[in-house]
């Protein structure tokens, strides 16, 4: 069995839950060193544990990707810890759901963009020079909704859009260097991330309040997998559902057919 990520050292954000802890089982079987990221220190220690015991290297590292100075001693503690960073994935983020207009206060919409945009813009920052030392791997978990606007996303979906412009960019930038740049767009996931996903009162909806029917997302191993082969396979992206991959050919020639499904799937929950 091939396993191109033996002895690839790897930060990966939002690693303590959801798709980032599910990535991080994957990686560790394949024997990857792993620096696990994100705010919850106890869930976080616990992944690089079950990491280490699935035969990877892993350690954790509390960061709240929102700060830039977190961001630069992340990557400086991965270069302590192994020496050099092979690929970098920026999978950390939160969400919304609510219409714009039930909105009470539109102050955490800043959050959104310092997590979902420049989380991942102030990693790339500290990370990229020695990602092109090793000629590494760039990659962004972003959704569907930074292809198209997202019916009681808004804010999400806006940090989303920034989040594949940003990368778009850079690969465009980074063509000839040996760093590849992959952005996986999943579409509903089951994942915890709805329950900590701000509502019209500008608070986590908190558990049991998921806006989508779980069981008919996409299981997170999945999710996970088709991540991983992306990365191996340093493809440019990864749209993961027949929906989205028809949207985006759709949108091109009748957008106003895009948008009627965007609002279907929010209203039936899938």
């Amino acid at each position: 069995m091939s396993e191109p990520f033996r002895d690839n050292v790897v930060i990966l954000t939002g690693g303590s839950s959801g798709i980032g802890l599910e990535l991080a089982r994957m990686l560790a079987r394949q024997g990857a060193r792993l620096a696990l990221a994100g705010r919850a220190e106890a869930p976080l220690e616990a992944a690089a544990r079950e990491c280490a015991s699935l035969g990877g290297e892993a350690f954790a590292v509390p960061t709240d990707v929102a700060r830039q100075e977190a961001c630069r001693t992340l990557v400086a503690r991965t270069l302590e810890r192994f020496g050099r960073i092979d690929t970098l994935v920026c999978n950390a983020g939160i969400s919304m759901s609510a219409r714009f207009r039930e909105l009470e206060d539109v102050s955490f919409f800043e959050q959104l963009m310092q997590v979902n945009y420049l989380g991942s813009v102030y990693c790339t920052h500290f990370a990229l020079p020695h990602l092109l030392a090793t000629r590494g791997r760039l990659v962004a978990v972003s959704s569907l909704a930074g292809k198209t606007g997202v019916p009681t996303r808004s804010g999400y979906a806006a940090s989303k859009h920034a989040q594949a412009g940003f990368f778009d960019t850079l690969r465009i930038e980074l063509a000839g260097t040996g760093v590849s740049v992959t952005v996986a767009y999943p579409g509903f996931v089951a994942t915890p991330v709805r329950e900590r996903a701000f509502g019209a009162d500008g608070k986590p909806l908190g558990a049991g309040r998921s806006p989508v029917r779980e069981e008919k997302a996409m299981p997170v191993d999945e999710c996970a997998r088709l991540i991983l082969d992306a990365m191996a396979a340093r493809r440019r992206e990864e749209v993961m559902t027949l929906r989205g991959k028809l949207g985006q050919l759709v949108k091109a020639v009748a957008p106003g057919i895009v948008d009627r499904i965007a609002r279907r799937a929010v209203e039936r929950g899938i």
